[in-house]
């Protein structure tokens, strides 16, 4: 395997810390979201989550288009991630990655969105691991 990209971050606190990006650029205040009590003010791993799958796969998106010769410059990528606490304890995640393709025949944008979801290295890290629904809108 050739690796071709390396980063790290570095958090202390937790839900309600911070972290940074150890080559600079970003550094984010975190906090639990309102609806588990916290104040909200501050992100939290979960939008890191979805940031990062939304625009991976809509890159994925890109590659693939390409390949079929299918102008797809205007695709937009929205992922939904949700935090669960199933009934056995521990928590989880599920995505649900809602993507546009305007101006594309549905069939090939259907296509398009199963070969993103085979190459995009966010897809490959959970598939199997947690639900992820693709939805084209």
């Amino acid at each position: 395997m050739k690796q071709l990209y390396n980063t790290s971050a570095t958090s202390e606190g937790g839900r309600n810390g911070r972290s940074t990006l150890a080559e600079g650029g970003l550094g984010l205040a975190f906090a639990f979201p309102k609806s588990l009590g916290g104040t909200g003010r501050g992100s939290n791993p979960e939008q890191l989550f979805a940031l990062g799958y939304s625009a991976c796969f809509n890159q994925a998106i890109l590659v693939v288009g390409g390949q079929h010769k299918v102008d797809v410059q205007r695709a937009e990528v929205t992922a939904e991630v949700d935090l669960n606490q199933p009934d056995g304890g521990g928590f989880s995640l599920a995505v649900n990655l809602k993507v546009k393709l305007p101006g594309v025949d549905p069939d090939k944008a259907r296509e398009i969105i199963e070969g993103a979801h085979k190459i995009c290295p966010y897809s490959n890290a959970t598939r199997n691991n947690i639900p992820v629904t693709l939805t084209l809108v």
